[in-house]
């Protein structure tokens, strides 16, 4: 998939098939919506096209409002939105910067600026509470209209439901909020899972003899937290089974390396010898969150810690021999 940050771009290819929208979490919704794109850009002989935002609408008016809980607890990384949107075979890819100048943008505006002049858009398909340019005044009806007026077709899918219930990005943050990772991966479609690089962390867990495979993300605010068994992916042709701390730790110390942002711990618990003891670093790894054993917990010390860190190894050691 072709990844484009802005619309103005020689490279980008023009006469599209387009939908638009956040696609936290590319769930099976959005699966399915991804699915007919595709297969209308197919009979039109034009590539698909997904138009998606950085930063999230609702992360922006929050910081704008100074209003942090406005901002909704994300599904997903921006790395890891843009990899599933590429498995469903999507050409391309459009970010928009969502700032004060597109905040304010007319609906008018946008279909003439973005979606005809800038994609030259040939169809254009959105779910069916799509709202859109300043002050939400843009609807179905309004791109309709300007479709008909102007030359493209203009399609809006129904909400997708699996066993009589809507599947939504709400839907799935409401489950990782619950740990329910069984019921999170029916609406996915696939394990929920986290992506980034290995970095350095404080070695703490050296002092533990529970050394930890670390992830950190800057800016995100995970709908999920707490310890999880978990597979990891990208260092080894099978999976490693693992156990993770997925949480965000604050500290007083303004030195510390983790500067309470979001963190991903995880502890393999058989370590590939042909690794070595440093052989994680710098690679790009997938961890599949796969049970929620409890939430993160406060221990009073560093022998506690150890201590709770041995009996998550053996309760997600007791889940894998339990599968």
């Amino acid at each position: 998939m072709r990844i484009f940050r802005g619309f103005q771009h020689p490279q980008l290819a023009k006469a599209c098939a387009l939908t638009i929208g956040n696609f936290d979490g590319v769930h099976r919704g959005h699966q399915a919506m991804l699915a007919l794109l595709n297969n209308e850009a197919r009979q039109r002989g034009v590539p698909s096209c997904v138009m998606t935002f950085e930063p999230h609408p609702r992360d922006f008016f929050a910081q704008q409002h100074q209003q942090p809980d406005l901002a909704p607890a994300r599904i997903a990384t921006l790395r890891d939105k843009l990899r599933e949107l590429s498995a469903c075979g999507v050409y391309q890819c459009v970010v928009l910067p969502f700032n004060q100048t597109f905040a304010s943008q007319q609906a008018e505006t946008f279909i003439d600026k973005v979606l005809v002049n800038g994609l030259g858009v040939k169809y254009v398909l959105v779910g069916d509470d799509f709202r859109f340019g300043t002050k939400r005044a843009g609807d179905y009806a309004m791109l309709d209209a300007a479709g008909a007026a102007q030359g493209f077709d203009v399609a809006r899918m129904n909400s997708y439901e699996v066993h009589g219930l809507r599947v939504s990005s709400s839907a799935v943050r409401e489950a990782l909020r619950l740990g329910q990772m069984q019921e999170v991966a029916q609406l996915l479609g696939r394990p929920y899972a986290i992506s980034g690089h290995v970095v350095h962390g404080r070695k703490l867990g050296r002092e533990l003899n529970c050394r930890t495979l670390n992830l950190r993300f800057s800016h995100w605010k995970p709908a999920a937290s707490g310890i999880f068994v978990v597979h990891v992916h990208g260092l080894t042709p099978a999976p490693l089974q693992g156990v993770a701390n997925l949480g965000i730790r604050p500290s007083l110390d303004p030195n510390d390396i983790n500067g309470g942002r979001v963190l991903l711990e995880t502890h393999c618990l058989d370590w590939p010898d042909a690794l070595g003891l440093d052989g994680g670093y710098g690679k790009l790894i997938r961890v599949e969150l796969l049970h929620k054993l409890h939430d993160e917990l406060t221990y009073n010390g560093l022998e506690a810690l150890q201590q709770g860190i041995a009996q998550d190894c053996i309760d997600a050691r007791q889940w894998f021999e339990n599968i």
